[in-house]
């Protein structure tokens, strides 16, 4: 099967090619740069908690199927607890169990690429 051609890579000045975006270098350092900013490093560290640890538990064991996939009548096993209105940062919205939902890697990936401004959309604020 053919390939796509090759593109130069995203970040200006740098003529790596790559088959979409920007090369490994580029994406690291936009990787690093997204994680060392400070309202970012604070939103993680809740991940981190025990409440939210045990509340990730209570969720995907009362949901244990992809909310996303049921939808569409398949079944698959929940892996991610996803927000369903982004927090930004708002711990009651962050720990509220109403605003929790399981959905499988694909489905979460999507919808965050989504919200976050993956794949060419724009970042939604305060959705």
């Amino acid at each position: 099967m053919p390939r796509a051609p090759l593109k130069p890579c995203g970040q200006p000045g740098c003529g790596r090619l790559v088959t979409s975006g920007k090369c490994d270098v580029h994406r690291r350092e936009s990787v690093r740069q997204y994680e060392a900013q400070p309202e970012r490093r604070a939103v993680k560290s809740l991940y981190a908690t025990k409440r939210w640890q045990d509340l990730r538990v209570l969720v995907l064991r009362t949901n244990p199927l992809c909310v996303e996939c049921r939808k569409v009548d398949r079944l698959t096993a929940a892996e991610h607890v996803d927000h369903i209105k982004p927090h930004c940062g708002d711990e009651s919205l962050f720990f509220d169990f109403d605003n929790l939902q399981g959905l499988c890697k694909p489905c979460h990936s999507r919808k965050t690429a989504k919200e976050d401004g993956g794949f060419g959309n724009r970042r939604k604020v305060g959705v």
